[in-house]
């Protein structure tokens, strides 16, 4: 083989080698953008699945007890209050956090945790103090929402 002949394969071979590793670079920088894509879609699904334990409660008529199981299910809940309105006790008390209602739902503050809340479950269930919960009477649920669109709690008003 000629010195020439040599020199056009070594040509050849790196020609190969540039394109070959431009091809990887062209395919990992693909990769990467589907990647960004799959994990914005994976987070809003997860912030979707998060939020269906509290949607079945929006806007729906509940008995007294359903109201006592959501108290109880979800007061270990973190930065999440649920205030009982009553017959007894038409200012409500809250239980878990104390959730900013006080505000006009498109204020700043709307829906900001608060601080703990005084409420205790033993006193939705004696029938002498006035956050008693009527086991067979009907509440009205609503959801509150914060400023970015987090549920932070449940008002069950009785009807």
């Amino acid at each position: 083989m000629s010195n020439a002949q040599k020199a056009l394969v070594m040509a050849a071979g790196i020609f190969l080698a540039i394109a070959l590793i431009t091809l990887a670079v062209v395919l990992f920088i693909s990769a990467q953008d589907s990647t960004k894509a799959a994990q914005s879609n994976f987070s809003n699904i997860q912030t979707e699945l998060s939020q269906t334990a509290f949607t079945v409660y929006d806007n729906t008529t509940l008995s007294g007890s359903q109201v006592v199981n959501a108290l109880r299910k979800f007061s270990d809940q973190d930065q999440f209050g649920i205030q009982i309105v009553t017959g007894k006790n038409p200012a409500g008390q809250w239980y878990g956090k104390v959730i900013n209602t006080g505000v006009p739902i498109d204020s700043v503050t709307y829906g900001s945790v608060m601080g703990e809340a005084p409420g205790k479950m033993s006193d939705t269930v004696d029938e002498s103090d006035i956050n008693y919960v009527n086991p067979s009477g009907k509440f009205r649920a609503q959801l509150v929402h914060d400023r970015s669109n987090v549920i932070r709690g449940i008002v069950f008003r009785q009807q």
